[in-house]
Order: C-alpha cells, then structure tokens, then sequence
C-alpha cells in the first residue's frame, strides 16, 4: 500500500478510479475456523499500531467501549495480523521488537501472523525500494547474505518468543525489485537470488510457514505474469502470490478477477490479497491532507461506511471465486491507523501526518466501523 503518502508526493501514481458497478455477491460466513488451519485468511495491517498507541490512540468497540485494538480486531472475526518489518528506522518504529510484540499479543488472541519484509529502513513500493543504510555499501554476495540473516533474525526472534507466522513476504510491493539498483527489474537474476535467500530463510527458520512475492497494481496481469514467469525461470521457491489492489486505483473489480483466476491456473498457488482499502469519509482528523479526497473514489460508489463494506464484501467475493480454492484471504491495510498528532507517515519527520485515517477501520473517535465486522464474517 501506500506508503501511498510518500507515492503521492513524489507523483509516483495517478488514480485510476474503476466505473464499472459491480453487482452484490453473496459472500460466504467463514466463522469458527481455528488458527493455524488452511482457513480463509481475514487479515488486518496493523502496523502503525504501536506508534499510534504510543502517541495517544484510543479505540473503542463498536459500542463504543474502549478496549485494546488487536483484542477488538479479533472480537469481530479477524484471523490473522499483518505487521511490516524495517531494517533500522529511524523512529524506532517497525522494528524487529515491535514485530515480535504484535505477534504476541495476535497470538493472545487467538490470531496468525503474516511478517511483511521490506528490506528497507523506510516504505519500500513500486516506486522505490531502498537499501537499508548498512547494507548500503555491500557486495551482492555479502548483500543476499544481509536479506538471509535479516529475515532469519526476525523470524528466529518470533519462534523465541512462541510466535509462528503462517505467512512471510519476501519484499513488499516488489513490481520494480528490490533492493536497488542490485535486485531492481532489470537485474532479473540478481533480483531472483535476493528474492530466494529471503525464501530460503523461511523454509530453514519457520518451514511451516509459506513464503510470499507480493506486488501491487492487483488488476494489471501483464505484470504480474512477467514478474512471477521470471520468478519461476529463475527457481525462485516461492509458495504463495500476494496482490494489492485499491478499486480506485487498480482498475475494475473484473481486472482483479481475471487476473487472480490466471494466476491461480498459472501457478496453482494460493493466492492472498494482503492490501485493499476504501474510505468511509473524505474528511479528515490531523489536518493533514488525504491521499483520497474525492467524494466518489469510484464512480457512483461516495466514501461512506456503507461503501467501504461494500468494497470489502465484493473483494472478498472475488477472492472466494479464484479457482480451486487457492483465494485464500484478504486484508485490509492500516486497519488501526487513525489520526494522531506525532503518528505520522514518514519515520524521519515527526510533523508529518497521516493521510490515510479515513480509510481505517475505526473512525474519529476510535469506535469500530461496521467495516470491521464485515471483515470478521467473510
């Protein structure tokens, strides 16, 4: 996602709104599964969590109740957390303590864990995919080795503490690489090796848990086959395919559709689709600007609660559809992220805000939105 406040700034991306309207699809109650269990992921990103709590957020249940917001998220159904992992940021925030802390508490509650690695010590997208600062100056033999020991030290430090991620992401929104300019698109093989010590890693730490590439631009498939087509050729062992897809981005609801039912036969791999978000008001809370704004981010679909359950509904929907059963979850992207003086996007600016709030899962005054329930009963 969207680190979508530094993609917007740097002009990294447009908004392609999708205007077709979909028709409502039933969505099937995946209630009573248990963790651990090959069960439809209902996942929430709740990175920013920690830094948010840090700095004041209060949230409440939908009665208004205060009460903790992964004991909440888990209250309504949600199944699974999805939390990034920065190499050295310079907040403090992201970190491998902080990663280890979250899974903890999703593990209290009775939830799975999906570590996002980003390789980076800040957002690492489609529009950039930095080197940590102290791997900077490092050989490319030395530099597979970092993404090895970085994503065994993370998830050794999780066993450690009795926490088992289901899922890993090797990178996070790898269209362009990785790791650059070693692992960036044109460097096809060097990329398949940084992405493979990080596989490697998985299976030799947590071999139960499943190994994801993920990449945005969910409706795009070209992409998406040229990616994982030179993934294959390359013997990357990856187990799983992770999608972003943002309908007011990513194109129509169909795109996604086809394209994950492609995949799927393709690949006959599960698929995940580890980010999407809608807004529930183009207002916002910290006075600083949204990333959306408009008032109908999809034609004829306004921001509104009623809408942003709509949106995750026929996600889920889609999803559920993919071909042998290999849909396997959905996320939804800085569920807890609200507006907090000091919580902000960039890790190196105090002041900066967050222009995500209105599409949280929690509104203003941190009550949970019906969103959140839809979630839960997918």
């Amino acid at each position: 996602m969207k680190r979508r406040n530094a993609l917007i700034a740097a002009g990294a991306f447009g908004v392609a709104a999708a205007a077709a309207t979909p028709a409502l699809a039933e969505v099937v109650d995946g209630r009573g599964d248990r963790p651990g269990k090959d069960r439809f992921v209902r996942g929430a990103d709740i990175s920013g969590l920690i830094k948010n709590e840090d700095y004041g957020a209060v949230y409440r249940r939908a009665n208004g109740r205060k009460g903790d917001a992964v004991e909440i998220l888990a209250e309504n159904g949600v199944n699974c957390i999805r939390a990034k992992v920065w190499v050295d940021p310079v907040d403090g925030y992201n970190t491998k303590d902080q990663v280890v802390a979250l899974g903890k508490r999703a593990k209290r509650a009775g939830m799975d864990l999906l570590v996002d690695f980003h390789y980076s010590d800040a957002w690492a997208d489609p529009g950039k995919q930095h080197k940590p600062a102290a791997w900077a100056s490092l050989s490319f033999a030395d530099l597979k080795t970092a993404v090895y020991e970085h994503t065994a030290e993370v998830l050794t430090a999780l066993r450690r503490a009795g926490v088992k991620p289901t899922l890993v992401q090797i990178g996070n929104e790898t269209n362009g690489g990785l790791l650059w300019p070693d692992g960036r698109w044109d460097q096809l093989e060097q990329m398949a090796e940084l992405l493979t010590a990080g596989c490697e890693a998985v299976a030799d730490t947590v071999p139960s848990a499943k190994s994801i590439l993920h990449l945005a631009e969910g409706g795009d498939n070209g992409a998406f086959r040229w990616f994982f087509d030179n993934a294959v050729a390359n013997g990357v062992p990856f187990e799983a395919v992770g999608a972003s897809y943002y309908p007011y981005w990513h194109g129509e609801l169909s795109a996604l559709g086809a394209n994950l039912n492609d995949l799927a036969t393709r690949y006959g791999k599960p698929l995940y689709l580890v980010e999407t978000a809608y807004p529930f008001t183009t207002e916002d809370s910290d006075g600083f600007a949204n990333i959306i704004t408009d008032p109908e981010p999809v034609a004829g679909f306004p921001s509104s609660p009623e809408n942003q359950t709509y949106w995750l509904e026929q996600i889920a929907a889609v999803m559920r559809a993919v071909p042998d059963g290999l849909g396997k979850g959905v996320f939804w992207w800085e569920a807890t992220w609200t507006g907090v003086e000091g919580a902000g996007w960039d890790p190196a600016d105090p002041a900066s805000g967050n222009g995500w709030e209105n599409q949280a899962l929690f509104d203003f005054d941190g009550r949970a939105l019906p969103g959140l329930r839809t979630l839960g009963r997918l």
